[in-house]
């Protein structure tokens, strides 16, 4: 192909009568629309892969993202499984150290014996009404007894130490006139809790419109 007459032919087509033009324009022209239109595909394919590719890649980081949480969330279920249980054995063993209703007149005798055990005299051991608080019952044990300091002491001590729970509290201790026998009086209140279900008449009673809580 002469290069200064194909050349020459370029510049002078007229754009509006290819029909008119050389056979090397027309092929030429032919094969700048042909490459066009394959290039254009290949683009318009390659935005589309590089879209689904995009798409693909954030849909890794969520997954990602979920498994993390999810793992995360498995790791704490484990740990809350296992504070629960702790809680419920720990809420098990109180409860195995509040007396059950047949218990209560037992755990009367005990406080009881405690004080005579110390060689104390009781001057006052008057229980009160149960008072329904919440899930629990507090039954109040007016009491006054009289000895020596060492022995109101001890006295308090045992107390703490029953098997049962039992709290002394609004303690006021006096000097008793005269100089024989005790030489003290304790004036206390003695408290004892134990749980009641639903089946508790302290509970249906508290349930009741209009009763004390």
């Amino acid at each position: 192909m002469d290069m200064k007459q194909f050349m020459k032919d370029l510049n002078n087509i007229n754009p509006k009568d290819p029909g008119g033009w050389p056979w090397a324009i027309k092929n030429l022209a032919f094969l700048v629309a042909f490459l066009a239109v394959i290039a254009g595909g290949y683009f318009a394919l390659l935005s589309d892969a590089w879209d689904e590719y995009n798409t693909k890649v954030d849909k890794e980081e969520q997954l990602k993202k979920e498994f993390l949480n999810k793992k995360a969330q498995a790791v704490n279920l484990d740990l809350i499984r296992k504070q629960l249980l702790d809680t419920q054995q720990s809420f098990g063993a109180l409860l195995k150290q509040l007396p059950s209703k047949a218990e209560m007149d037992a755990l009367l005798t005990d406080i009881n014996q405690a004080g005579l055990g110390r060689g104390l005299q009781f001057d006052l051991f008057k229980p009160g009404p149960e008072v329904v608080k919440g899930v629990l019952t507090e039954q109040p044990i007016t009491i006054r007894v009289l000895g020596n300091y060492d022995d109101l002491g001890k006295f308090a001590s045992d107390i703490a130490q029953l098997p049962r729970i039992v709290t002394l509290s609004d303690i006021s201790i006096t000097p008793l006139a005269g100089g024989a026998g005790p030489a003290l009086a304790m004036d206390a209140t003695a408290k004892t809790y134990r749980y009641r279900d639903e089946n508790d008449p302290a509970a249906l009673g508290a349930a009741k419109p209009g009763a004390p809580k």
